[in-house]
């Protein structure tokens, strides 16, 4: 179960555009993410979203977790994207730099990580990444 973002509020991913032009076509099904950096933004709208099954199955098969517990006392609050390296329309592979600003306990903390993704079957997929400090 996670928050329901109203469709005209902005997208918590801070690409600008409305949640119902941005992430949630993504979040429901409607249509896949065309990049890498697509995929990245869904996954962090749905962290701040707490849409635990999106996260699921967008995660590639060998490195998803069995199940995935979202802690409630973190508030996912803003993605920095720091650098890309392919994860294009035609590219069957993509690694996405980012920092995800976030709160617990009334502190600011900062997840800084160098994400893989794969494509399968014209689908992106977060495969695995590397924390950065």
């Amino acid at each position: 179960m996670g928050v329901k973002a109203p469709d005209g509020e902005r997208c918590p991913c801070g690409s600008g555009d409305v949640y119902a032009d941005c992430c949630r076509p993504l979040h429901t099904g409607e249509r896949p993410a065309e990049t890498a950096l697509a995929l990245m933004r869904s996954r962090f709208s749905a962290f701040a979203l707490g849409q635990g099954d999106y996260l699921l199955a967008s995660w590639h098969p060998r490195t998803r977790p069995k199940r995935l517990h979202l802690d409630r006392d973190v508030e996912w609050r803003r993605l920095q994207i720091v650098d890309t390296d392919a994860g294009a329309h035609d590219d069957t592979s993509g690694v996405v730099e980012f920092r995800a600003q976030y709160v617990r306990d009334g502190a600011r903390h900062i997840l800084h990580e160098r994400s893989r993704f794969t494509r399968e079957k014209g689908r992106w997929l977060y495969l695995d990444g590397d924390e950065l400090e």
